[in-house]
């Protein structure tokens, strides 16, 4: 372990807060803190470990409990709450808890019939999201319209509007007797406050407390959490405010970026030495965070590495945003130390060797884009990167769609996350009711291991060792192929393993929803590949009116998307590639690049290379195009920014324009806008046509290195324009 780790390790009991940056091992952290708190004689049933999603929680417990850390429960805070209400609310209200509902559309759909509006599925579904941010923030029906103004809510409908439908919501729940995902965390609270017997025996049960992410932490959480501490400060919290992307469903740095404040005597602990990607990747995260406004989310808190102890006064208040200045203990020994910027944020130091630089791909249209995401796939699946090692990463769900045709017809496996979820498919029930009936038959006697014996039984039900070609036959197939995996590393794990033991751990992890890996390229959104690594990644659709998305106007809701593409470059170790769309289909409006992708060119520019519509050239080669680096003016020097970084040259310096020249330019691209049926500035903008004016380019080097002058417009307009310069005509054809 690192210094810092060990810190955080050895941090007496007591409160803890590990400020951990993407990819530097706080499970590995957490996991081995929790195991030395049972090692010192705390019961591991005493030990409540929290977490977001059920895959997080069920790494967990597989973790603690291959370290021996037995007795530790690791949950959700959803599933921890229903396990309490389960146990405590029929003795409380002397009745059976009332039945979950799994989504709140339903519901939503039945209030809104109350006045007789119909909505699409796009309506229901963002109507259920501001209930869901509502119950959050604990916002009741009659305080929505006031909470929601003071919050920016944005909805289709009047914040009075809204209301009435939350509370019509609310009757319409109660009617069918059925509690939703924030009642049972609105229920956990309230039986513990209210009920002293209640929260002396669980107060008894758990003693010492663990949450991780927990920057992600919203108002309706951080209650139940201080009701299962009742006032006690046995917690040690993770997180990182630098990958807060969840604020539009009311989660809040504050609690973790205020965590000292609140326990004057806690021990903070910075982890920055990042494990998982190369220095390529790191050095692009950290650009893309330095160009960020401001400070940030707690970048007062903290310090850029090492140990503290926080120094606030007690009884000092918890304002948004605050952090406590404190000492900072460098890490010690040959590892090297982080660097601290200006402003104070701590920058994420790559421990992983070099390799290759990550690129952009800029592309015609978005059917361009997917075909040359597919070829960049194929390369790396030749070069031996596991299917499952690779993601296609995008802002919306609706984008998965392209990706899914582009790749199913390239007959390649492939997954989409938050789709059906695993356990609740057919074949996969299927082979579970088989796997049931084989463990109740003389079947499990057999000598063979349990491999084998699982292979029999999935072969029985139709699966077969080799992969059709794609489409929903190749799915099925992974899906089954993932239980067999399962299976092998279970037999690994524990040789003298049968089938009787591996039916328990599926029922655990279905009951967990604990998802075994299945052997395809991940197509999943931003928010959901949160947790989640890759060896490969791909960043798509990066055009500003969607990454950031077009909704998002304030200063705080941009940098929450600036954060939001951190999360998605921190997810890949090795090969990071990041495209774009001139267009969304050919001939259509054009579209700008992402800012942030701007403001990454001259951050890194070695890092970042141009790419090209066929897909570019094979990971880790050289990419064809250029590095973008900053724009100077092309008559001083200066670097530029804005319309003169677009026009090439400061406003005060002489122009240097051939006119004759930029005559013959521009009756060429009006010739030119005429045969293709668009608009002249979209063939290339006056700018770019007095820069070529200006420099009057020889050559394809010179020539890219104008501004405006992409691979795209290199390729389709490069040979005309270098003929004009030269005094030629155009080439016809």
């Amino acid at each position: 372990m690192d210094p810092e780790q060990l810190a955080a390790v050895l941090a007496p009991v007591g409160p803890v807060c590990i400020l951990a940056g993407a990819g530097t091992g706080k499970t590995r952290t957490i996991t081995h803190r929790i195991t030395r708190l049972v090692a010192q004689g705390i019961p591991g049933d005493q030990v409540l470990a929290v977490t977001f999603t059920n895959r997080a929680a069920g790494e967990l417990r597989a973790r603690l409990r291959a370290m021996g850390a037995e007795g530790v429960q690791a949950r959700t805070f959803h599933a921890a709450a229903l396990r309490q209400l389960g146990y405590f609310w029929p003795k409380v209200a002397g009745a059976a808890l009332p039945g979950l509902v799994e989504s709140r559309i339903p519901l939503v759909a039945k209030a809104a019939s109350r006045s007789s509006r119909q909505l699409d599925r796009s309506e229901l579904r963002d109507l259920a999201a501001e209930i869901e941010w509502a119950k959050a923030t604990m916002v009741t029906p009659e305080d929505y319209p006031r909470a929601a103004e003071d919050a920016g809510r944005e909805t289709s409908w009047r914040p009075e509007a809204v209301a009435q439908l939350y509370a019509d919501y609310e009757r319409a729940k109660r009617a069918a007797g059925a509690l939703d995902f924030d009642d049972l965390l609105l229920l956990t609270a309230a039986v513990i406050e209210e009920h002293g017997w209640v929260a002396t025996e669980l107060r008894s049960r758990y003693r010492h407390f663990v949450v991780d992410e927990y920057q992600d932490v919203n108002p309706l959480q951080q209650r139940v959490l201080d009701a299962w501490l009742g006032g006690r400060d046995s917690l040690c919290v993770v997180g990182d405010p630098y990958q807060t992307i969840y604020s539009f469903s009311g989660a809040s740095p504050r609690y973790l970026v205020d965590f000292p404040r609140r326990y004057p005597a806690a021990t903070v602990v910075r982890l920055v030495r990042d494990y998982r990607s190369t220095p390529q990747v790191v050095g692009l995260a950290n650009a893309l965070l330095d160009a960020a406004t401001g400070n940030g989310p707690g970048s007062s808190a903290g310090t850029a590495g090492g140990t503290t102890k926080a120094g606030a006064p007690a009884g000092s208040g918890t304002p948004a945003g605050s952090g406590v200045p404190s000492r900072s203990a460098e890490p010690t020994g040959e590892a090297r130390k982080p660097v601290r910027p200006a402003h104070g944020r701590a920058r994420l130091v790559a421990m992983r060797p070099p390799g290759p630089e990550p690129t952009v791909l800029e592309c015609a249209d978005e059917a361009a884009e997917a075909k040359a995401v597919v070829a960049r796939i194929r390369a790396l699946l030749a070069a031996g990167v596991p299917a499952s090692e690779i993601a296609v990463l995008y802002r919306i769900n609706a984008a998965s769609e392209a990706y899914e045709e582009a790749i199913g017809a390239a007959g390649l496996p492939y997954l989409v996350k938050g789709g059906e979820r695993f356990f609740d498919r057919p074949e996969v029930r299927d082979a579970i009711r088989l796997l049931r009936a084989a463990v109740r038959s003389a079947e499990t006697d057999r000598p063979e291991g349990l491999a084998d014996t699982v292979a029999d039984v999935l072969r029985s039900g139709g699966w077969r060792a080799t992969a059709p070609v794609g489409g929903a036959e190749r799915e099925r197939f992974e899906n089954l192929a993932a239980l067999h995996r399962l299976a092998v590393g279970l037999a690994a794990a524990e040789p003298a393993a049968g089938l009787e033991r591996f039916v328990a751990e599926l029922a655990d992890r279905v009951a967990h929803q604990h998802v075994p890996t299945v052997e395809g390229v991940t197509l999943a959104s931003l928010h959901a590949a949160k947790g989640l690594e890759w060896d490969a990644v791909f960043l798509v659709g990066l055009v500003d009116g969607m990454v950031p998305i077009v909704h998002a106007q304030t200063d705080e809701e941009i940098e929450e998307e600036r954060r939001l593409l951190y999360v998605g470059i921190t997810r890949a170790r090795v090969h990071l590639t990041l495209s774009w769309a001139l267009a969304r289909a050919e001939g259509g409006r054009p579209r700008r690049r992402s800012r942030f992708l701007d403001a990454l060119r001259p951050a890194r520019a070695r890092a970042v290379t141009a790419g090209l519509a066929n897909g570019g050239d094979a990971p880790g080669g050289a990419a064809r195009g250029r590095a973008r680096g900053a724009v100077h003016c092309r008559v001083c020097g200066q670097a530029l920014t804005g319309s003169a970084a677009r026009a090439g040259r400061c406003a005060s310096c002489p122009s240097q324009v051939d006119r004759a020249l930029l005559d013959r330019l521009r009756r060429w691209r009006a010739a030119k806008a005429e045969e293709l049926s668009r608009p002249a500035f979209v063939v290339l903008t006056d700018a770019t046509l007095e820069a070529i004016a200006e420099r009057r380019p020889r050559t394809v080097a010179e020539l890219v290195a104008l501004p405006g002058i992409g691979q795209v417009k290199l390729d389709t307009f490069g040979a005309d324009v270098l003929a004009l310069v030269a005094g030629r005509p155009a080439p016809r054809g």
